[in-house]
């Protein structure tokens, strides 16, 4: 039977980790998960550290800092791989992903080397979200995927499942992104190794718990990175 791993990053996700948690092991008890956590001030690298004691599926990487969450799922990745898993999961830690839409991914990813939970395709949606945020997501991906000529739908989701063989080559070389733009170069560098991506609809919920960690920094170096491999695709230098 495959091995699947959730990579959790957290950064003061003391609230929601427990009902996260909770919920993916009561769609999905046969995946283990490691969380790993930037040194979060809230005690959420203690309550994880117990949570792991009592549940032999959990295991939890400590960082040192808050590093970003692009390192935080390399570091995570690696040690997933390092241990033989088949599946290497993304998943937020603060709800906005369901645990029920993973049972969609896993079933789809025999037949992928990535799979992606797709806000954005057919039977997609988004739960909680002004008009503007749809907006500015919908408007960033179609720039996304316009400029680094992919054809996929939802370049900055953060759900996907990946075959460990594609996830390994994918990360050989350094990854330029420290944000959310690491969901963006990810997506750029499986399509361009040939890989099979399919994209699943799910419901985005709005997080329960806890605040945002996006910024207006976050965004800009999104942009600025989208833009930079655009043009260096499209005029090879």
């Amino acid at each position: 039977m495959p091995k699947y791993l959730v990579v959790l990053p957290t950064y003061n996700e003391l609230e929601s980790l427990p009902v996260v948690l909770e919920r993916l092991f009561a769609h999905n008890p046969q995946v283990s998960v490691l969380i790993v956590d930037d040194a979060s001030p809230d005690g959420t690298g203690k309550l994880a550290d117990r949570m792991a004691k009592a549940d032999a599926r959990i295991q939890v990487l400590h960082r040192d800092a808050k590093n970003g969450l692009g390192a935080a799922y390399i570091a995570g990745f690696r040690l997933g791989l390092s241990q033989g898993f088949d599946y290497l999961i993304e998943m937020d830690a603060d709800g906005s992903h369901r645990s029920q839409d993973l049972v969609k991914l896993i079933e789809a990813s025999t037949k992928a080397d990535l799979v992606i939970g797709s806000r954005w395709v057919r039977g997609g949606a988004v739960e909680n979200w002004a008009w503007h945020r749809v907006a500015l997501s919908r408007l960033g991906n179609l720039y996304a995927r316009t400029l680094l000529g992919t054809g996929i739908r939802d370049m900055t989701a953060g759900f996907r499942v990946f075959r460990a063989d594609l996830l390994a080559k994918l990360i050989e070389t350094e990854v330029a992104s420290a944000g959310y733009s690491f969901q963006i170069e990810m997506a750029w560098r499986a399509s361009k190794a040939g890989a099979a991506i399919t994209e699943v609809p799910i419901t985005f919920v709005e997080r329960e718990f806890g605040s945002s960690k996006m910024s207006s920094a976050i965004v800009r170096e999104a942009l600025w990175l989208i833009t930079r491999w655009g043009l260096k695709r499209l005029f090879r230098f």
